[in-house]
């Protein structure tokens, strides 16, 4: 941090602080909020959590605003930006006792985005003043197969913002009656205990910096990173030229009879951005849209991404930013509906707006990644155990290439940041046997740098019968390609039956029944392009050739290889892919 980066002030005011004591300061806030929620991933029981780390941890201030945010999953912001304003308005201030904690998850009274994301709330104390709020949540892989999802009401559980543990003392009816609503209790009860030794952890943590530094230096370095964060959030912007910037993409969805148009406007003006999504379509009646916190929560990652990737993780960048759209469209949904995938849209968005300011930052922008946060969903009942299980998992694809490079491989990109789950854990605890894994050839869109790759992976029952219910975008377009470069590979969906018939279901709307000995293999999208791929290097063309990575005619009809060039390739080296 430049010296120079701390706001001014006027005649009259108390100094600024030393900006390495904001910077050393603002660090140690982060560092609660990471440690807080590395803490809750080594201590929950499930899956989802323990091993995909679909978590997130934040602190805020006593108003709500966000200080620090863990570097977990840019989506679940959306989870965050109004939980205090949600719980303040049924809890106030005065009323709170150190060791309360409080959940919530209902996206239209709790501030959150989808159901199985179970949020716990907590104030922190210091010297029996309010000081800071701790939140944190975990996705709880639970309420499936309760309908189409055409509103909220077949989707789980709803939870407003309830007192949980009073005064360090769980609230048992509340907790059973969480409990009760849920297929796998015993899995929410150990991530439950997690959040809430996570919260624990991160409280003490917090009233470890009050004392160490003092509370009045502590929230001045705030107060001052705050300001910074805007002001570099501003010169961030005040680099992209003035003027107004459109762009369309198509969204597709099993859950739809076909592609809705999507649109955004982004008009920048000094070192400030509107952003109007106004000209979208109406909310549908699938589990898909999205509300306005998680709306913000991907714009705000993707002009971030933009901007100044470095930016911290606070509430400063969000005072330079400004949102329009209509409430009951897709991307600004109204109760009551449904909101379970709302992740697609939320790319979506994102796509939308690195495309439309692709045309004013030339070579800053890549080629629009995977766009999708393909999940696999797949439950039954284990006959070794007798108990009911429910296998979760968000996949990657392609990420876009770059203006001087490839994009990455079987990477998840933008909203979604969880890991894979290792095929060990999937083995161990499910009735399931992971039977591929690895990338597609021409998946990767053609340019002059290639854009990353899709992969396949496959899933086989092996133990009694089980249903799945994936969810998947860019089925029916492409992720676009800039300046020349194509688009990436769509996404496909293929059941290989017992009897070794295969049946491509990329389009099918319902859960699909697996026997014993089925499987179902998900084709996850690619990326795009960038540059004229005609303007690719020979050897680089001939090393993808080689490798697998393009077919022979990927090789020869996209990026100009002759036959004879081709053939002199693979010589010895086996054949590629027609």
């Amino acid at each position: 941090m430049q010296p120079d980066s701390l706001p001014d002030r006027r005649p009259g005011e108390a100094p600024p602080i030393d900006p390495v004591v904001v910077e050393v300061l603002g660090s140690a806030v982060l560092s609660v909020a990471e440690e807080m929620g590395e803490a809750l991933i080594r201590a929950a029981y499930s899956s989802n959590i323990k091993e995909r780390k679909d978590t997130s941890a934040c602190i805020f201030d006593i108003q709500g605003r966000t200080l620090a945010q863990a570097s977990h999953i840019p989506m679940h912001l959306g989870s965050f930006l109004g939980v205090v304003e949600s719980v303040l308005e049924r809890f106030p201030r005065d009323t709170m006792a150190e060791g309360d904690m409080f959940i919530g998850n209902d996206p239209y009274t709790a501030g959150g985005t989808h159901l199985p994301d179970l949020t716990i709330v907590a104030p922190v104390f210091h010297d029996g003043d309010l000081v800071a709020f701790l939140a944190n949540l975990g996705h709880h892989a639970d309420f499936i197969d309760r309908g189409e999802g055409r509103h909220i009401f077949q989707e789980g559980l709803r939870i407003p913002p309830m007192k949980i543990m009073e005064r360090g003392e769980v609230r048992a009816e509340v907790l059973d009656i969480i409990l009760t609503n849920c297929q796998a209790p015993h899995d929410r009860l150990g991530d439950l205990r997690a959040q809430f030794a996570a919260t624990r952890l991160g409280a003490r943590r917090f009233v470890e910096l009050c004392e160490r530094y003092g509370r009045d230096l502590l929230f001045q370095a705030i107060e001052e990173l705050l300001d910074y964060t805007e002001r570099r959030t501003r010169a961030g912007i005040s680099r992209i030229p003035d003027g107004t910037y459109e762009f369309s993409d198509l969204f597709d969805s099993e859950k739809l009879p076909g592609s809705l148009e999507m649109h955004v406007r982004v008009q920048v003006s000094g070192d400030e951005m509107h952003l109007d999504f106004r000209n979208n379509p109406a909310q549908v009646p699938a589990n898909l849209n999205l509300l306005w916190q998680g709306l913000l929560a991907a714009v705000y990652y993707a002009v971030k991404s933009l901007v100044d990737p470095a930016l911290p993780p606070n509430a400063g960048m969000y005072r330079a930013i400004q949102v329009t759209a209509t409430p009951g469209s897709i991307v600004n949904c109204v109760s009551p509906a449904a909101v379970s995938w709302r992740t697609q849209v939320a790319q979506r968005v994102v796509d939308l707006v690195h495309g439309a300011l692709a045309q004013a930052l030339r070579g800053g922008v890549t080629a629009a990644h995977n766009g999708a946060t393909t999940g696999m969903e797949i439950y039954g009942t284990n006959p070794a155990t007798g108990g009911y299980y429910f296998h979760y998992e968000s996949l990657g694809g392609g990420f876009g290439a770059r203006a001087t490079k490839d994009g990455l491989d079987g990477v998840q990109v933008h909203v979604t940041n969880t890991t894979n789950l290792p095929i060990e854990a999937l083995e161990m605890e499910f009735p399931i046997l992971a039977d591929r894994l690895e990338l597609v050839a021409d998946s990767g869109g053609p340019g002059r740098f290639r854009g990353g790759m899709g992969f396949e992976r496959s899933y086989r029952v092996v133990r009694g019968r089980a249903a799945t219910s994936p969810s998947m975008t860019r089925r029916l377009s492409q992720p676009w390609g800039l300046f020349g470069g194509h688009g990436g590979a769509s996404a496909r969906l293929v059941v290989r039956r017992g009897d070794g018939t295969e049946e491509d279901v990329t389009r099918r709307s319902e859960p699909l029944h697996l026997e014993e000995g089925d499987s179902v293999a998900v084709f996850t999208p690619g990326a795009g392009g960038y540059g004229d791929p005609r303007e690719r290097d020979r050897a680089q063309v001939v090393r993808d050739l080689r490798e697998g990575r393009i077919s022979r005619r990927a090789a020869t009809e996209s990026y100009g290889l002759s036959d004879d060039e081709a053939r002199r390739a693979l010589d010895g080296n086996g054949t590629a892919a027609e």
